[in-house]
């Protein structure tokens, strides 16, 4: 299965660098969610968004490399699964100079819907704007 990629650029800000002189762990993680609510908010309807939220259940990180001031970096994102109420997201973030990862991420998701407030399936409707289900071959009539 085929999943639709979702990327965008950041410069590494000034309050992004702890003591140690590098960007901070916890900037990451907010990097992590801000991108994944980015790629939700740009592929899923407002009127779909307005019925159900994310909540996260997990999140993995590696910290492969540091990053740096002014360091520009890409992130990219991605939804591997989505099943019943849960969803599969992976973040990766590369230095682009040299093409380095820094942050490898994996977070669980559940859907919840904003009435009841209580887990909601994931409807292909949803499904679609992150997955792309692979097509049936075509099957050529003999002449």
């Amino acid at each position: 299965m085929k999943t639709k990629m979702y990327s965008k650029i950041k410069t590494v800000p000034e309050d992004a660098i702890d003591e140690l002189g590098h960007v901070n762990n916890v900037k990451y993680l907010q990097w992590v969610l801000e991108v994944s609510e980015r790629h939700w908010s740009s592929t899923v309807p407002l009127a779909i968004r307005e019925k159900v939220y994310w909540v996260v259940l997990n999140h993995f990180i590696e910290y492969k490399n540091p990053a740096f001031l002014n360091d520009t970096l890409v992130l990219k994102t991605w939804v591997t699964k989505m099943e019943g109420v849960r969803s599969e997201r992976h973040v990766e973030i590369k230095r682009k100079k040299d093409d380095k990862i820094i942050v490898k991420a994996k977070t669980l998701w559940c859907l919840v819907d904003s009435k009841t407030l209580r887990p909601k399936r994931i409807t292909s409707e949803i499904k679609i704007g992150f997955l792309n289900e692979p097509k049936s071959p075509t099957i050529k009539q003999s002449e």
